[in-house]
């Protein structure tokens, strides 16, 4: 087989790109590159920090349970209180009516003068 012949120049491999469409591809990943390095020398030469995700503070959230209305799942919510005590509360208020205060929740068997402290910010009273 002679090299010349177009058949051997088809059975050679050819490259998905042509040269000046490598060159162009080159030229944009070397722009890409010096954009990233630029961002980075800018924050740090300004003194500007990122957002660090990790550090972020906590969010506070704050919420009211109204005390004579809610069932024991929403109950839940309340800190110190499981699924035993809502239910009680909920079945106290069957039994004895509304509360009037968030001191009468210590009448519920369970909840002591702490928990009902504990609970106090969160408990709405209607």
């Amino acid at each position: 087989m002679d090299r010349g012949t177009p058949e051997s120049q088809q059975n050679r491999w050819q490259p998905f790109l042509r040269r000046a469409d490598q060159i162009t591809v080159a030229a944009l990943v070397t722009a890409c590159f010096a954009a990233i390095s630029l961002h980075w020398i800018w924050h740090l030469a300004i003194g500007t920090s990122l957002i660090e995700i990790d550090h972020a503070p906590p969010l506070q959230l704050n919420f009211e349970v109204q005390v004579n209305q809610a069932d024991w799942p929403e109950l839940m919510l309340l800190p110190r209180i499981g699924e035993v005590r809502a239910k009680r509360i909920v079945e106290y208020r069957r039994q004895h009516g509304r509360f009037n205060s968030v001191e009468q929740l210590q009448e519920v068997d369970g909840i002591g003068p702490k928990t009902a402290r504990r609970i106090k910010p969160f408990v709405r009273l209607d």
